[in-house]
């Protein structure tokens, strides 16, 4: 099976390894409070654990995530779905049930983006489009990497790599980083 997105990118090789970014609708900076990045980190260690996705790198920026994934059971299209269905649904359940001073907001803006579909979803957190592209030799792996890593840096959030806690930099640079990833190199 192959994901097919509207600008012609999909997952064509189940079992390659890939970068994929993950955007919130309307690039809202739901991420900016720990407990949603929190959610994320949570979701990538449950599939790393149960669902044989091993992660070469990860960033969570404020409105989107990139990641490079490669799925051991030759099933990345089903892992991405099942990750962007979890934590849509357990984000919008933080919204609703935690304390949160954008709560009006944020869900009137996630049923907005629902209403917009064809979806039967309430609320749609995340756009359609992951953007896959497969990584075909070392040179694009060491490309992708560096552009993850080095993202919280252009958005001028730290001097260095390592220094972005929610990214795979630090374990790159010998350091221990907040969980554990699949080294590609």
């Amino acid at each position: 099976m192959s994901y097919e997105f509207a600008d012609g990118y999909k997952i064509r090789d189940q079992s390659a390894t890939h970068f994929l970014t993950f955007s919130i609708m309307g690039w809202i900076d739901i991420f900016s409070r720990q407990r949603y990045r929190d959610i994320i980190i949570e979701s990538f260690q449950f599939c790393r654990k149960n669902k044989g996705l091993l992660i070469g790198g990860y960033v969570i920026m404020s409105n989107h995530i990139h990641v490079i994934w490669t799925a051991s059971n030759n099933n990345l299209s089903d892992i991405v779905r099942d990750f962007k269905t979890f934590t849509s649904k357990a984000i919008t359940s933080s919204i609703e049930n935690e304390p949160e001073s954008r709560r009006e907001w944020l869900l009137y803006m996630f049923r907005f983006f629902a209403n917009r579909t064809n979806a039967n979803d309430n609320f749609k957190v995340w756009t359609a489009n992951n953007h896959p592209e497969e990584i075909h030799s070392d040179s694009m792996l060491k490309i992708k990497l560096n552009y993850i890593h080095e993202n919280p840096v252009r958005g001028g959030l730290v001097q260095e790599p390592a220094h972005f806690l929610y990214s795979s930099a630090a374990d790159y640079a010998d350091k221990k980083g907040i969980m554990e990833i699949d080294f590609l190199y």
